[in-house]
């Protein structure tokens, strides 16, 4: 073989490479963990696995930080500028479907078969994103301060009624053992009222809005079941039982660890920083029923796909990639949360049968319920937040019940019911 011949071969072999490169398609993807260092290198060993081992597809990913996402996300579907892949808050994700921010996933559905309900983000019954993780509530307190108070251990199966949790706070109240029985976290504000607080609400029989038409708030938000959960929430902090919207946000975040509170309403995510800080008889308990079943909140950020994306079959591919056991796992152990399978969480140092938060598995996939599942939702919670922390802070129940489901309702009437 001649030299030219050789040199031929291989500026044949060179080319057809460098099509192959040329043919990879770009996709752009936005995440709203900017900032989180721990977070920035997970999505980032993924994206790489991702384009290591796709040869049809290379995603390029632009971060931002939590508290500035939402926005950049608006102000892109305005400008017709939306990335191919999203990552959206799954109580958001019916609202941006809906303003058509978003496409329905084409992912095989038999990989998320084992998933977490709360992971799972479906609108006008199509599947439009889904999450590595999710995340639950539990009532934490110390094995100590229950001896101490007399108190039995609620479980999951068999929970504290509405009536054993008020004992249990009477009993704290009266004791020298903190200076607050309850901790409900008044600190933190926006998301964490419709996803900490309403499950109280629906655990009297209330909800945000009526879930059988999701066409209006009347009867759910002020019935006779929300007026007494309203009155339960205002006594808490009318009684002395919790600290008040002016709570510090210090005493939030190391409150219970100091012993300033008997028992905190808190997230998973905070369990570990718990445990670390030497609370070595911690308890995570469920929620109390109040008379229709023992409620917590659930929904987790997720990933889907824009409604503008040319490149769905590769942004659908990235997805289905990122959904891997393995994938849960490093970011259960690397943030805390519930990793979305029971496989998953099986390959966790916390969440595994024998791990700390174990029970937080159990919790989330036995007593978790999503948000309102409508467009509409991002306007009653802000809405519901406020009616909240005006009743806490002395406002008449009835009124504050009232003239938030007269603004819900206004809202829903005003964008045509949201499609339902």
């Amino acid at each position: 073989m001649n030299l030219k011949t050789t040199l031929a071969g291989a500026l044949v072999v060179s080319t057809s490479w460098a099509s192959m490169a040329v043919a990879q398609t770009d996709l752009t993807m936005w995440y709203h963990g900017g900032g989180n260092e721990v977070e920035s290198a997970l999505i980032n060993q993924i994206v790489s696995d991702f384009n290591a081992t796709n040869a049809d597809y290379n995603v390029n990913l632009e971060s931002f930080p939590q508290g500035s996402y939402n926005d950049s996300i608006v102000a892109a579907a305005l400008a017709g500028d939306l990335p191919d892949i999203i990552d959206v808050d799954g109580p958001v994700m019916p609202n941006w479907a809906w303003a058509n921010y978003m496409q329905p996933l084409s992912i095989d559905e038999t990989i998320i078969a084992d998933f977490l309900p709360g992971t799972i983000g479906r609108w006008n019954g199509e599947l439009y994103s889904v999450g590595l993780w999710d995340a639950a509530v539990s009532l934490y307190a110390r094995q100590s301060t229950l001896d101490a108070l007399g108190l039995r251990t609620p479980t999951l199966d068999n929970p504290w009624t509405g009536d054993e949790f008020m004992a249990a706070l009477d009993a704290a109240k009266a004791s020298d053992i903190c200076e607050y029985a309850f901790d409900p976290g008044m600190a933190w504000t926006g998301e964490w009222y419709p996803y900490a607080f309403s499950p109280f609400l629906q655990s009297f029989g209330g909800d945000i809005v009526d879930r059988s038409t999701y066409k209006t708030a009347e009867g759910a938000l002020n019935g006779d079941e929300a007026l007494e959960f309203g009155a339960w929430w205002q006594s808490l902090f009318a009684g002395g039982y919790a600290p008040g919207t002016s709570q510090d946000p210090s005493d939030r975040d190391t409150g219970f660890i100091d012993g300033k509170y008997c028992f905190s309403w808190n997230g998973n995510w905070a369990a570990v920083a718990t445990l670390d800080a030497g609370v070595d008889d911690l308890l995570f308990l469920p929620a109390p029923d109040f008379g229709k079943g023992s409620v917590i909140g659930a929904g987790s950020w997720q990933f889907g796909i824009s409604a503008t994306s040319e490149h769905a079959e590769g942004a659908n591919a990235f997805i289905e990639f990122a959904l891997q056991d393995k994938y849960l796992a490093a970011f259960s152990d690397g943030i805390g949360l519930i990793p979305s399978t029971m496989a998953a969480a099986a390959m966790t140092k916390n969440y595994a049968e024998n791990g700390p938060l174990n029970v937080y598995f159990a919790l989330s996939s036995e007593q978790a319920l999503v948000r309102p599942v409508s467009p509409g939702y991002v306007v009653a919670a802000k809405v519901f937040e406020k009616a909240l922390a005006d009743i806490a802070n002395g406002a008449d129940v009835a009124d504050t019940l009232d003239a938030a489901v007269d603004e819900i309702n206004t809202d829903f009437e005003r964008n045509g019911g949201y499609g339902h």
